[in-house]
């Protein structure tokens, strides 16, 4: 099973004529979903609220194929996150966060043998959240393999120092880390980004994923390096983009049983890459974080 683990949320997406709607959002929410349209065994380990937008969130993620026994349903009010898109339909992110659902997050996440776990984003921040998935990824170090999507957030991060320590040792013990070249210029910015992530692989992750919004991604593990291409489309926005990919990327994993062992094999990596470019590139072509189902996929997307 895939355990996706982090925030739910509500993106108020904001127009540039000042115009505003209410998404359903969060980066991990969207991963899940991501992996349930596209028929993946998963689960989503967060707090939503009870409230109305915590209904809808929670409704959604039913729809999509997406477990909620982890979930944990609470009486405070939902999160929200302001997304103000710009002329080219690129997002900018405000968060209120303040005695809200997402942070309450505190329950161990049970990992069993072939799972797979899944974070990062707000929830690398959020306290007490932040601890809670501290803690369960390091328990899942070595017998699950675990994904982490950076996703840094720098308007919402009170503390630079203390983070950037709890994301460097959390990389250390990851498996798949998906990290952007802007991550990586806050996280280690006396680095070049190529340099950083071999820093990151070298430091104990198995493989290191770049992503640079339309330009080729950067895939590295001990086998070796390489890029992997990103076709041209038209772009409507993006938000969602980065959780499709790695909702993308592990749903395809899954549905070609690779293994942890795979994550030696350059060749592996740079298929299941392509797939999460594949299923990116859709949303990028779609109003918000609205992921493709597998039927809209080219038939031979999954080995």
């Amino acid at each position: 099973m895939i355990i996706v683990a982090g925030e739910a949320l509500i993106d108020l997406v904001i127009e540039p004529d000042g115009s505003a709607t209410a998404a359903l959002g969060g980066a991990p929410y969207n991963t899940a979903r991501v992996c349930g349209r596209l028929d993946a065994d998963v689960a989503f380990a967060g707090a939503i609220s009870v409230d109305r937008f915590g209904t809808m969130l929670a409704d959604q993620l039913s729809a999509d194929g997406v477990s909620l026994e982890r979930a944990v349903r609470c009486e405070l009010p939902t999160t929200l996150a302001a997304a103000e898109l710009d002329e080219r339909g690129a997002a900018t992110y405000r968060f209120y966060i303040d005695a809200t659902s997402a942070p309450s997050y505190d329950v161990p996440i049970e990992i069993g043998e072939g799972d797979v776990l899944f974070a990062g984003g707000l929830g690398l921040v959020l306290e007490p959240m932040a601890t809670c998935l501290e803690s369960s990824i390091n328990v899942a170090h070595g017998r699950a393999v675990v994904m982490i999507d950076v996703n840094c957030r720098p308007r919402i991060v009170p503390d630079r120092e203390q983070y950037v320590a709890r994301v460097l040792r959390l990389l250390a013990n990851a498996d798949i880390v998906k990290v952007s070249d802007e991550d990586l210029a806050y996280l280690m910015p006396e680095d070049e980004p190529l340099d950083a992530a071999r820093a990151v692989l070298e430091s104990g992750a198995r493989a290191v994923l770049v992503t640079a919004g339309a330009e080729a991604v950067q895939v590295l593990c001990r086998e070796g390096e390489t890029t992997v291409p990103v076709p041209a489309v038209d772009v409507v926005d993006t938000i969602g983009a980065g959780d499709a990919f790695g909702g993308g990327f592990l749903a395809w994993w899954t549905a070609s049983e690779h293994t942890s062992t795979d994550l030696e094999r350059l060749e592996t990596l740079t298929a299941a890459t392509a797939a999460a470019i594949t299923v990116s590139g859709v949303v990028c072509q779609r109003r918000g974080a609205d992921a493709p189902r597998r039927a809209e996929l080219p038939a031979d997307w999954s080995a």
